[in-house]
């Protein structure tokens, strides 16, 4: 009987690809990547680079929303999964364990504080965060969770309830009870909600993903204090910003923090399988795994599997070999620098930030006024984001997203393999494409007219 070739299957059904979607995933996506004009054939990636149908090449700052810290197609993870197959281990042995999972625990644990002691696979960042919640509730025996406005842990239920952004949750309700919403930054917010002591968890993003909001000094390191002080279990929540994104191997580090539980995902595999993890103290996992009768109390059937377990490890690897953790940092040094001068010189432009290689330009109405720039925030909030991103990739070929629903912020999270100068390329292109979206030529209103009718519809 002959293998099935993937190669020839691709080959047969070449330039399909948004049809198929269209027709047996999801037609909406298909249609707001064709409204937008982003709806290329993609055939080939490799490290901070996309190639489309036609051979050209595209600079990625986008990553998979910080999935390919490693880079696209990461040759070095690619050989350790070969590998991993060619050795045929046992796998998933329901009641029986292999190594691969607990070298990749001990690795990542010797990475972080000594007070996270134990490591809990997952399949992805929103179970690492169902996880820390279920846990978390158990462990303190307080059933309440506290939250940040703009929040993004994930969107399965318990995620979703500590979901600080309206268009992710309003259409799901009801959601589960005992959640509370506390603006960011604001520790007397934090406090008045702590101090009931009925507080399990208090969950947060050391960055926020959903605008790239940057914590006020003291903030976090406040949340922390105040959690030990009312026997609440501090969350940081690393999905996006873990494994050299901020130019810290986890973005706590610039803080000092020593949290009680973390959710680990995205690029913890390369881009490769699917996985993630919780990360936690000991007293948390002794509290809930408390005896044999519990020893099997949470868990997930593919969690911990073998290549999963292998590209993890091969990641770490790479970004130890690489020096990807301190690239991150020098080129999230040089990316401010390029682009911090736009606040002074675009009077459009309200402020430039970042951390690392995470990274948002956030516009405003010019001081002077605009009325192409209130007929565009008239027909949707933000809107003059999208006029940016458009031509960065139809016209740069590089490839960047809108922060957030009605913001308008446009946002990078470039892989770590980025060289320096596609970030000086990205720095030039980005300022042409502002200077033309602010001019607002016609081409460019009918765009954003169609592009918020898609979108809305």
């Amino acid at each position: 009987m002959d293998a099935l070739s993937l190669r020839g299957l691709l080959d047969q059904r070449r330039g399909e690809d948004l049809d198929l979607w269209a027709r047996t995933i999801n037609p909406q996506f298909v249609r707001v990547l064709r409204t937008i004009d982003f709806d290329r054939t993609w055939t080939r990636a490799e490290g901070a680079y996309l190639w489309d149908a036609d051979g050209k090449r595209y600079l990625d700052m986008l990553g998979g929303f910080g999935m390919y810290n490693v880079g696209r197609n990461n040759p070095r993870v690619r050989a350790a999964l070969v590998e991993a197959l060619e050795l045929e281990t046992p796998g998933m042995l329901a009641m029986g364990v292999t190594a691969l999972p607990g070298l990749l625990a001990e690795a990542l644990l010797a990475r972080t504080p000594a007070r996270l002691e134990r490591c809990l696979f997952t399949n992805s960042g929103t179970e690492a965060v169902e996880a820390a919640l279920k846990l978390g509730r158990a462990a303190t025996r307080r059933s309440r969770v506290v939250y940040t406005d703009h929040a993004f842990h994930g969107l399965t239920l318990g995620s979703l309830s500590a979901n600080g952004n309206p268009e992710f949750t309003e259409r799901f309700g009801p959601l589960l009870p005992g959640f509370e919403r506390v603006p960011f930054g604001d520790l007397e917010a934090l406090e008045a909600e702590l101090r009931r002591e009925d507080v399990a968890v208090f969950i947060v993003e050391p960055i926020q993903g959903k605008g790239v909001g940057i914590p006020p000094p003291g903030y976090l390191e406040g949340a922390q204090e105040l959690c030990r002080r009312y026997g609440t279990l501090f969350c940081v929540d690393e999905v996006q910003t873990g494994f050299g994104r901020t130019g810290k191997l986890f973005a706590f580090e610039h803080w000092g923090l020593e949290p009680d539980l973390v959710p680990i995902a995205k690029s913890l595999s390369g881009g490769y399988v699917p996985v993630g993890a919780l990360l936690m103290s000991r007293a948390v996992h002794e509290a809930v795994y408390d005896s044999m009768e519990n020893a099997v109390v949470h868990g997930s059937t593919f969690a911990p599997n073998e290549l999963a377990m292998a590209a993890g490890l091969a990641t770490l690897h790479e970004l130890d070999e690489q020096g990807l953790v301190e690239r991150a940092a020098t080129l999230g040094e040089r990316l401010l620098e390029l682009t911090r001068p736009l606040v002074h010189e675009l009077e459009v432009v309200r402020d430039v930030r970042g951390l690392g290689l995470i990274w948002a330009i956030e516009f405003g109405e010019p001081r002077s006024g605009r009325i192409a720039w209130r007929m565009i925030e008239r027909v949707q909030p933000g809107l003059f984001a999208q006029l940016v991103v458009q031509p960065l990739f139809s016209e740069h070929r590089i490839l960047t997203q809108v922060a957030g629903h009605r913001m308008a912020v446009v946002k990078v999270l470039p892989p770590l393999v980025i060289g320096e100068e596609d970030i000086e390329e990205f720095a030039e292109a980005l300022r042409a494409a502002v200077k033309r979206a602010r001019r607002m030529p016609s081409s460019l209103a009918k765009f954003a007219l169609t592009a918020a009718g898609a979108i809305r519809g």
